[in-house]
């Protein structure tokens, strides 16, 4: 089955066309015929890119001014590059949801109830949850006759107990506005967590696992045989470790005395919390992990900070859900960041050997975007660097979704 899968922004269209079915999932073969995207939607200098391996990359600029332009003229340049000879090969088209609250706990097709249902989380995801249906929007009429399923970044943390998800609030704010903690990033959660498995020959409830993803927005999850017990983001993705913009982690007393004495608004605060801090905010210069690394090697004390304080954090998120997890058998780092940065992996992992975590320098430095472990042999927890295929995972859970096939978590 030739699945569109489609992650839709404000101004943006990020698709992969995914060629899949139950024998290449069982084989892991499932092949990615075509990826791409459309930046700048609304624009007389839109910019559209398609890859076709393992021809390279094409791309133009162009007026495109509204979403159903931009994924015509996607499908209409996969047609040139022959990744599909007609749009009817698209059998189905999976999209990415950021915010299911309680209610999606898996992927489903999207009928007019879900639809409201995901319309009734926008509020719980309102940058994201808006964009996402506006995709669903677009790929209907463009393929009026393609199911069209929804894929949530809850959904995979919805086996949280609720002790781990409830807030020390007053619990009437849980039941009036479902304040909880959500989590997100689930679907490369969930795919690493699988690799994981797949690498060592592992059963689900074999595996006790951290997986750390880390990028520009950074989460983690501790995973007890398969099903996630706690993972660091919250309510909103603002919640939980550094990140590159995003402060995580603080003392809610603390953005109270900033708005008080800086006389700010509640936008302004959110604007300052979410697109200002992290790793940004504390090195003064930029959340880009490679350039704080170059900055801090020349001595730059601020990006040093910023780089320790991101990885204590991590650090402390590992040693937290080792205690929740009990046993810990793997370590997972995936992300732009956990995939191609060996110098935090070093420096999360060091001095944590009396946990059973020791990385092997040799291999930690010769692992970057690829698939490898890099513990020591002798080391209790193996800890993997498996790069993330959100996308890979997207099409799959729609495949069986279509076919009416159970989908595992």
């Amino acid at each position: 089955m030739k699945i569109l899968v489609l992650n839709c922004g404000s101004s943006s269209i990020k698709f992969q066309l995914i060629e899949t079915d139950s024998e290449l999932i069982e084989s892991d073969t499932d092949r990615c015929i075509a990826k791409g995207g459309v930046e700048r939607i609304g624009t007389d200098e839109a910019t559209l890119k398609v890859t076709v391996p393992p021809a390279p990359s094409v791309s133009t600029t162009e007026e495109i001014l509204d979403h159903q332009t931009a994924l015509t003229r996607a499908i209409a340049t996969l047609k040139e590059h022959h990744a599909v000879a007609d749009i009817s090969q698209i059998q189905a088209v999976g999209h990415r949801v950021l915010h299911g609250g309680e209610r999606f706990t898996a992927p489903v097709i999207i009928d007019e109830d879900v639809e409201q249902g995901i319309q009734q989380c926008v509020e719980l995801g309102p940058l994201h949850n808006p964009h996402n249906l506006r995709g669903y929007y677009v790929a209907r009429k463009v393929m009026p006759q393609v199911p069209q399923v929804a894929v949530f970044d809850t959904a995979f943390h919805q086996t949280m107990p609720p002790h781990a998800y409830i807030y020390g609030l007053p619990y009437s704010y849980y039941r009036r506005y479902h304040i909880r903690r959500y989590g997100f990033h689930g679907t490369s959660h969930r795919y690493v967590a699988y690799r994981y498995r797949r690498i060592f020959g592992k059963a689900r409830e074999e595996a006790n696992l951290i997986t750390v993803h880390l990028g520009n927005g950074c989460s983690m999850a501790a995973i007890d045989k398969g099903n996630c017990i706690d993972t660091s983001m919250g309510l909103t993705p603002q919640e939980g470790l550094l990140m590159g913009t995003r402060c995580g982690d603080i003392d809610s007393a603390a953005l109270l005395y900033i708005m008080s004495k800086d006389e700010l608004n509640l936008h302004d605060m959110s604007i300052l919390i979410n697109k200002f801090s992290g790793l940004y905010g504390i090195s003064g210069e930029s959340n880009d992990m490679r350039e704080l690394e170059d900055a801090a090697a020349k001595g730059d004390a601020q990006a040093k900070l910023a780089i320790d304080v991101f990885c204590y954090r991590v650090k402390k998120y590992i040693g937290s859900y080792s205690a929740a997890l009990g046993h810990v058998d793997g370590i997972v780092f995936t992300g732009g960041i956990g995939e191609n940065s060996p110098p935090v992996r070093a420096q999360v992992c060091a001095g944590l050997s009396e946990m059973g975590i020791q990385v092997d320098p040799a291999r930690n430095a010769a692992v970057v975007g690829k698939e490898s472990e890099i513990s020591t042999k002798d080391s209790r927890v193996r800890v993997m660097v498996i790069p993330t295929n959100e996308e890979l995972l997207i099409a799959r859970d729609t495949f069986r979704v279509v076919r009416g096939l159970p989908n595992p978590h």
